[in-house]
């Protein structure tokens, strides 16, 4: 059964950091496509960062590049996402999720998962 827990949220002034962890059980990370989306209100969700299983390879959304880090420590089965210098659009609720059915994909508008296993969010608040 595959479960993911996403900690770390809080709020922080512009300028700061933080760093969101996600526990996942059930699977190894060699198993699926592992990231990060966010949705802030009256927004769609948002694909911020992901990794490839089969080679690690990296995504990032346009409006995260430079500032965000995602890793992952598979000893401990845990995600990361290391957020520098963050903003006040970067309010939103974060979740860690899985690909699970193997329907994510890139396009023009960036990461998209129609399909995944969820964890609960955490929410980030950014104050100006």
């Amino acid at each position: 059964d595959v479960q993911l827990q996403a900690s770390g949220g809080g709020l922080v002034q512009a300028g700061g950091s933080l760093r969101l962890s996600c526990a996942a059980s059930g699977f190894t990370f060699d198993d699926y496509n592992i990231g990060w989306f966010r949705q802030a209100p009256g927004k769609e969700r948002e694909g911020v960062s992901s990794v490839r299983s089969s080679d690690g390879s990296t995504y990032y959304a346009d409006s995260v590049k430079g500032r965000f880090t995602i890793s992952r420590d598979n000893a401990k089965n845990t995600l990361y996402l290391q957020m520098n210098s963050l903003k006040p659009e970067d309010t939103a609720v974060y979740y860690c999720a899985a690909d699970v059915y193997g329907s994510w994909y890139i396009g023009g508008s960036g990461l998209k998962a129609p399909f995944g296993s969820w964890g609960q969010g955490t929410q980030v608040t950014v104050s100006s």
